[in-house]
């Protein structure tokens, strides 16, 4: 994926409160500008101690930037990103289950982990999507599958805020 591409057109199985929703990418990305940020998995250390709560706690800023939406995407069902929202917290950053990855190999974001004993996962980015099209583009360096490290430097929220 890069600038200019169109996001995907998945389906996504979301669940809320206790009934299945099935949404497809129109109902996250048509006529709005939005955030998506993309990790590797609910309840990693990473990922729930500094990517998802810096979003959330950065929401308001990103609003008052001309965003109307953040959503946060990770190959998970929607079980674990519903208790992982709730785990820490998250009122305001809409929680996206992929848990097929379809929407994250569309995106050519997935990638093996299966060093870590994950299986497939996303790669760590984020992006600001208007409309359903790619504006900008935030990928974590040393994209590969079993990368030993896990890259956290340019896709946080603060660096996304800094470049809005």
């Amino acid at each position: 994926m890069r600038v200019n591409n169109t996001v995907p057109n998945v389906k996504f199985k979301c669940r809320t409160l206790g009934e299945w929703v099935e949404k497809d990418t129109n109902d996250f990305f048509k006529g709005k500008r939005v955030i998506l940020f993309s990790l590797p998995g609910a309840f990693t250390p990473t990922c729930s101690e500094h990517q998802l709560p810096d979003y959330e706690k950065n929401y308001n800023n990103f609003l008052n930037k001309g965003i109307d939406e953040v959503y946060c995407i990770s190959v998970n069902d929607a079980f674990v990103m519903n208790a992982w929202g709730k785990d820490l917290g998250i009122e305001k950053v809409k929680l996206i289950p992929d848990g097929s990855g379809k929407f994250t190999r569309g995106m050519g974001m997935l990638v093996e982990k299966d060093d870590k004993g994950f299986g497939y996962r996303s790669w760590r980015y984020a992006a600001i999507i208007n409309d359903g099209v790619v504006e900008k583009l935030y990928e974590e360096p040393g994209f590969k599958d079993n990368c030993t490290t896990d890259p956290f430097e340019v896709s946080n929220a603060e660096n996304v805020l800094q470049n809005l």
